[in-house]
Parts: C-alpha cells; structure tokens; sequence
C-alpha cells in the first residue's frame, strides 16, 4: 500500500480558521523555502475567503498573492477552494465566468482545484471541473460531509460516482464541522473506494475532537491523502497539527516520510507570524463538543465575534448557545430537507442575522417595558 500523503492547510483554511484569513502575503513569503522543501503533496494557499478578505481587508491583490506564491514554491503544487459555480464570490456567474475564473486561476499558479457545492449539487461542479481538466490541472471533486437522515453511506457513494463520471482526479471528504466520526469515515472511504477507484483526500476540522482519529481510521480504509495543519495554526475550529499525524504514521506502512524537524521550524516561524494578529483570535481555540449538535463549521465560530462583543452582554459563547438546537430534534417543514450548515456564503450575512435578533430582542424588551409602565401607571390612576 503506497504511502499517505499530506496536504499541509496553514496557508489557507488554518489561518481562516483561527485568526479570519487575515494573514498577509509579506508573512507567507519569507517562510516558502522551507514549506516547499517539506515534500507535501499540496499547500492550500488560495480560494475560500481569501480573495474576499484580501480584496475587502487587507489591501492586497490575491492575484498578485498566487503569483508570488507560484514563484516562492516552484517544487509544491498549490491548491485552491473553489466553490464551483460560486467561484470565490456569493452568488452563481455564468459558465463563460466560472471557466475564464478557472482558466486565469491556473495560468497564474493553481495546480489542484478542489471544486465543492456547499449543498452537494453536482450541476454546480460541472462547469468548474470541466474548466480544471480542459487548463491541464487536478480536479479535486468534493463531498461535503453531513449527518441527517437522509445523509447516509449510500448517499454519498452515489455522489461520488457522480463526480467520478465528471472526470475527476482524486475525490475529497470535505467534513467542515468536524461531524465524522472515526468508524463512519472508515466505512465511508471504503465504499467510495470501491464505488470509484480513485484517490480519496480527507478533510476533517478539528472543532469537535474527532479528526486525528477520523484521518487515522480513514487511511487505514485506503485514504490517501490528508489535511493537517502545522501546529502554530492548527487545532480548535482549524486542523489537527501537522506535526502529531507525521510523528502517527512514522514508522508504519503509512509512513509521510517529511521530516518532523522541518516541519517543527515552520511551525515555529508561524507561532510569531501569529502573534501579529492577536486582535483576530477566535475565542474557539480548543475542543468544543457542541458543535456535534449545533453543526456549525470550523471558522464559522469567530466571523461573528468583533462585531457583537459589548452588546448587552452578549458574550461571544452565546450564539453557540443558542445554537445548540440548530439541528435538534423536532417538527421540520417536509419541503426544508435537510440543509447543510457547510460554507458561510458572506461573514457579513451572519452579522446581520445576528444584527436582527438582538433588533428583533431589543424591540421585544421595549414592548414589555412599556407594558409594564403602562401596567403601573394604571395602578396609580
């Protein structure tokens, strides 16, 4: 059985993750040297939230950022998130856009797109994936992992075949929640393996404990690549540490072969990088076992945060919460289904719904004040 490869995220969904994809090109740059010379399968340094956060926070050009990124690591490929017919952006573009947008994305330094529809809508991926084969480059097709009654083993098996029809080059089990469990990923590779036969990558955040034991029962199911993060960024809503799953598998038939040492300098480099931006910490950092309720995803935690700390108590733990009935057990609209809670399409909108109910509670508090103030005035007339 060939080796297990790694995907190191620290360029991309780590920092997403944990510190709101604020980091900037100038702190990627001077560490390169040593991330291109770890062996990787890829780095994921571009696509999710960086081209909005780079475009809208930082100032910076995120073409310009993947040709910088191309010419600092010419021995690594470099892997983007695409969100298939949304691009990077919120809403669908036209074919004629998404395959200009791939095309572009390619010539500039992308060599694997990993495609995904937060809602598993295959018709969504086709024109992105077709778009990543006709520029020559690794088409990534993705599942995103969910749990409801509907959200079985067969269910994802049949997607996977769609995607393998697709042309796909490898197939990627992307758990943004952290919601697979360590035997259901065991089985579930195993399925999609024999339904495909083709490479399968996985993705698990690490918000609810579970990942390091879902990637470890994954490769033993035939998995053959998957995604850490070196420890600076790893952890809480990001990803299990690079450095713990290498040091796993030393030794056994699913040995990385990377070397610890190296990887433990790089790690060490982002800890200060880190330190720049302590005003973008998340407040989930570690294990938080709600979210196997709540569901939502890694990165989701801390969009939030800055703008509704201060209000009237609202502590920043309080949405979760609240949140914790999110996918409980109740009464549901037949024609609901059963929605992923994957990808945030803008932080903004969770601002604003969070904007609303405190409207929405503060109007409620007004109302009965008054009540009660018209209740007193009664007493005294």
């Amino acid at each position: 059985m060939a080796k297990v490869h790694i995907t190191d995220l620290v360029l991309r969904d780590g920092h997403q993750s944990l510190i709101a994809t604020r980091m900037r090109t100038e702190d990627m740059l001077p560490i390169c040297g040593k991330l291109d010379a770890v062996g990787f399968w890829s780095l994921e340094a571009w696509g999710g939230a960086t081209f909005d956060a780079c475009v809208r926070f930082l100032r910076e050009d995120p073409w310009e950022r993947l040709r910088k990124l191309r010419k600092a690591l010419p021995n690594t490929r470099i892997q983007m998130l695409l969100r298939g017919q949304n691009l990077l952006g919120y809403r669908n573009y036209s074919d004629d856009v998404v395959r200009a947008f791939v095309q572009k994305s390619a010539d500039n330094g992308v060599d694997v797109f990993r495609v995904f529809d937060a809602m598993n809508d295959l018709r969504n991926l086709k024109v992105s994936i077709e778009s990543v084969k006709a520029a020559g480059k690794h088409a990534e097709g993705t599942l995103c992992y969910t749990t409801s009654p509907v959200h079985d083993i067969p269910h994802f098996v049949g997607l996977a075949k769609g995607l393998a029809e697709m042309g796909c080059d490898t197939i990627a089990i992307k758990d943004m929640a952290g919601l697979l469990t360590p035997y259901t990923a065991f089985e579930l590779v195993h399925e999609i393996r024999t339904a495909t036969d083709l490479p399968i990558h996985t993705h698990s955040h690490a918000t609810s404990g579970l990942a390091h034991m879902t990637h470890l029962k994954a490769v033993e199911a035939g998995a053959r690549i998957i995604d850490t993060c070196v420890g600076a960024f790893a952890e809480g809503a990001s990803h299990p540490t690079t450095q713990s799953l290498v040091a796993a598998l030393a030794g056994t038939e699913y040995d990385t072969g990377l070397s610890l040492p190296l990887i433990e300098e790089i790690s060490t480099y982002f800890k200060e990088v880190r330190r720049k931006y302590w005003q973008f910490e998340s407040a989930f950092t570690g294990t938080d076992t709600r979210v196997l309720i709540n569901q939502v995803p890694g990165g989701n935690d801390f969009q939030p945060r800055q703008p509704v700390e201060g209000t009237g108590g609202d502590r920043p733990d309080g949405r979760r919460a609240r949140g914790n009935s999110t996918r409980a057990p109740g009464p549901r609209l037949p024609a609901a289904g059963h929605p992923h809670l994957a990808d945030r399409r803008h932080p903004g909108r969770a601002e604003r719904a969070h904007g609303r109910a405190l409207q929405i509670g503060h109007q409620r508090g007004q109302a009965l004040l008054a009540g009660s103030l018209w209740e007193s005035a009664g007493a005294r007339q």
